[in-house]
């Protein structure tokens, strides 16, 4: 797959290689937060047209997983625009692309950039308000509110269409459509509507109110009380004419209580150029000692995502798809994780930061599957859990077409999901259980949540 998060491999050498020390420097420091910069602050930072076209060449190549040609098509000199007027023989014949390539890169329909909600933002840009002017910006203290007073409500759209599926209600990537809702933000109230029922929960921009609990797979009558968090979980079909079944689980939240007890181990820190923890040739470095997992969030909020395995197309599509919203993420202060089950050295090297950028870290315990397990690890061997499971085998042809690469190494029956965790001790916000392997979080579901929990500092 062509779209690693590594800087050096995203610029190449075209371009933006003389300027990227500098757009380091002015805060735009790794691939998705490049991939989001405005003609604003492109003029701003004053890049040329030629370094302008490349960004936008080699945007739009990542997004489609086509950076392999991004040197050779910049070289040619050519805008997107022409490109994309270009013939499919024109394409194949100059710059060596396969057939189903070129076809992917002339859908425009099949990926769009990534867009930060006006209301909020990227610290990139306060950097760069600080080192060229500009439009003056909040004070670093000051947390803009997630509106402006008498503005629209933010949509949380999965911005992008891309290669990935978004999770709206017409698209069945992971077969989640049961657990997928949308967001009315017009109203100073939050609706959350589904096809079954529809919950409100009230909040405002200076005080969190915790959202309602969500019944997974929201076919339930209404809660009748107010929870501390936002429990979603997939159905999950019967199969052999329904002789085998999916275990129940209690629609509740993993009380903080317990995750705070968990130990993990810390694999990689947050992608930086010129930074690599494995060292090439050397052999493999003894993980660090173990500390404890609330020391993740004890300053600032945290995404886990509690992946079933680094090597497996199901996994690794679904950690680039989050990692490419960083940006978004950024804006409303959360901090992204990946926990792992086991730590095979080979396999954290060909996933970070090819598949995922931020922090990796492995709970060789397990507590957090565990946890999502409500006190048993989530298994399923691969016969009931995948041979004989139609979602399952969609979730891995929809990620396998995408042409990622994928091994069967390591622990592969144990599933994961999502925690969101509020900063200190402020419990879980959101918390997603993969019921059918492959399972996604529902991206709309997953930025609301961040959303209910940005507050002032």
């Amino acid at each position: 797959m062509s779209a690693s998060f590594a800087l050096e491999e995203f610029v190449g050498n075209g371009a933006l290689l003389e300027r990227l020390d500098n757009l380091i420097e002015d805060g735009w420091a790794d691939v998705p937060t490049l991939k989001v910069m405005s003609k604003e602050d492109m003029e701003l930072l004053g890049l040329t047209q030629e370094q302008r076209d490349a960004l936008e060449i080699r945007t739009y190549l990542h997004d489609r997983l086509l950076m392999k040609y991004a040197d050779s098509i910049e070289a040619s000199g050519k805008t997107l625009t022409e490109l994309l007027s270009t013939s499919p023989t024109q394409l194949t014949n100059e710059f060596k692309m396969r057939r189903g390539h070129v076809a992917r890169f002339l859908d425009q329909g099949s990926a769009c950039a990534v867009k930060v909600p006006e209301n909020l933002v990227l610290p990139a840009r306060r950097v760069t308000a600080a080192h060229h002017g500009g439009a003056p910006l909040e004070k670093e203290d000051e947390v803009l509110p997630l509106v402006a007073e008498d503005s629209p409500k933010p949509k949380f759209n999965n911005d992008v269409n891309n290669n990935f599926g978004n999770n709206d209600v017409n698209n069945n990537f992971g077969n989640n459509s049961n657990n997928d809702f949308k967001y009315d933000m017009a109203h100073p109230s939050m609706k959350l509507a589904n096809n079954f029922d529809s919950f409100k929960s009230n909040y405002n921009d200076h005080e969190f109110r915790a959202p309602v609990l969500l019944n997974g797979p929201f076919s339930g009558p209404t809660p009748p009380v107010v929870s501390k968090g936002i429990f979603s979980a997939p159905a999950v079909e019967p199969r052999l004419c329904g002789l085998v079944r999916g275990s129940g689980i209690r629609e509740e939240v993993t009380p903080l209580s317990i995750l705070e007890k968990i130990m993990i181990q810390k694999l990689t820190p947050a992608y930086r150029k010129g930074f690599n923890p494995f060292k090439k040739g050397a052999p493999a470095s003894p993980l660090p000692p173990p500390t404890k997992a609330s020391d993740l969030w004890a300053e600032k909020a945290t995404l886990i995502l509690v992946l079933r395995r680094p090597g497996c197309v199901m996994c690794r599509a679904e950690a680039h798809q989050l990692y490419t919203r960083k940006p978004i993420f950024d804006a409303m202060g959360i901090q992204l994780v990946v926990c792992l089950n086991e730590h095979i050295e080979g396999e954290v090297r060909a996933f970070w930061p090819r598949y995922w950028g931020g922090m990796v870290v492995v709970d060789e315990q397990r507590d957090f599957f565990r946890a999502l397990g409500q006190g048993k690890i989530p298994r399923e061997n691969y016969l009931t859990g995948f041979f004989l499971s139609s979602t399952a085998r969609a979730n891995f042809k929809k990620a396998n077409d995408l042409g990622i690469p994928w091994n069967a190494r390591g622990e592969g029956n144990i599933k994961g999901g999502v925690y969101l965790i509020r900063a200190g001790s402020g419990g879980v916000a959101y918390q997603f259980v993969e019921r059918n392997f492959g399972d996604w979080a529902p991206l709309d579901e997953v930025l609301q949540a961040c959303a209910n929990i940005t507050q002032r500092k």
